[in-house]
């Protein structure tokens, strides 16, 4: 039933950068752009052609700690992923990166178990500074490729110099991908093929939609240029590396319940089915989304009434699992 996405042509402009920082010392670096790659094959996270299609993503956790903000290249994931990791409580996201390679990655923070089965159902090498006991303990079996900053193979991460630990730990693109083939992972063709696509119709009106989270995210609509203005705790979600606010083309919103593991964790049903609110082109869409329990590598899927894949418009996509009963509004504006 799942199928590959159609063939969208899109031309990355190229934009250069260049850093310094060696193992864990502590180093100013002046970042002010993202390095874009040019154009190649379809990446399968955002259904455009682009240089980094061919190969497969790295999966990197980020803080969503206030003192973390603004965090650096969260406007260029192809996919993000927003959960609490305390029920009703503390949010942590994970941004997925294959088509823009940021210069600059972070706060990187530890792994929380719940994350990696979304992970490897992207084909990602997974990125993370330590991790829960949960966490490390799959990842010590070795479910999923990991990249982890404590014993920090080929320097893959850097402290920085100027922000208070542990918000002060970040990656790159390019350090990423140089540990990924030190260490002998498969770094070329991703074995997640992409959602079904359509081409993008723009909205005919704005709206607003916000997510009850104990510090609320909400998504302006933008009938203009059809994307999704982010916003957290009514802040504006900015990129550190170019200030500028992060935009999404489409927002799923998955209902998962879940449960307190102890004091410091949470375990989240994202394995299995639950509903569904998707957003795009200013339209919410009512549906399922649905995850094979049995093959942690099984794509997460997002399927309407008749259990038939929605069509996603091509480019970046924000996912936000929510607990049930969490308030979700969508209001269409008058313009």
């Amino acid at each position: 039933m799942f199928v590959g996405g159609a063939v969208f042509v899109f031309l990355v402009v190229a934009a250069a950068a260049l850093f310094v920082g060696f193992g864990g010392r502590s180093v100013e670096i002046d970042f002010t752009e993202e390095t874009r790659g040019e154009t190649g094959e379809i990446g399968a996270l955002r259904g455009e052609e682009c240089a980094g299609g061919g190969g497969r993503p790295y999966a990197v956790m980020l803080a969503e700690d206030g003192v973390a903000r603004p965090l650096s290249g969260i406007a260029s994931a192809d996919i993000v992923i927003e959960m609490p990791v305390l029920t009703r409580g503390i949010n942590r996201m994970m941004g997925l990166y294959q088509c823009v390679h940021p210069t600059e990655i972070g706060s990187v923070r530890s792994a929380r178990h719940d994350f990696i089965p979304l992970a490897a159902g992207f084909d990602a090498i997974f990125a993370h500074w330590g991790g829960s006991g949960f966490a490390l303990d799959k990842l010590n079996n070795g479910v999923i490729d990991n990249i982890d900053a404590l014993p920090n193979p080929l320097s893959a991460f850097w402290r920085k110099s100027g922000i208070r630990a542990p918000h002060n730990g970040f990656t790159s693109w390019d350090r990423l991908v140089r540990s990924a083939e030190g260490l002998g992972y498969r770094t070329a063709k991703h074995e997640f093929s992409g959602y079904v696509r359509k081409e993008k119709v723009l909205g005919d009106v704005d709206g607003i939609l916000r997510i009850a989270y104990p510090a609320v995210v909400s998504y302006e609509y933008n009938s203009e240029n059809g994307t999704y203005l982010r916003y957290r705790s009514n802040l504006k979600e900015r990129d550190a590396l170019t200030q500028k606010q992060v935009e999404a083309d489409i927002v799923a919103v998955l209902y998962a319940s879940s449960r307190q593991l102890n004091l410091d964790y949470n375990d989240v049903d994202i394995e299995g089915e639950g509903l569904l609110a998707l957003y795009q082109e200013g339209r919410e869409i009512a549906g399922t989304w649905a995850k094979d329990p049995g093959d942690i590598r099984s794509p997460l899927l997002f399927l309407d009434d008749a259990g038939e894949p929605i069509p996603l418009v091509p480019g970046t996509l924000w996912i936000q699992v929510v607990e049930p009963g969490t308030a979700v509004t969508w209001d269409t504006l008058d313009t």
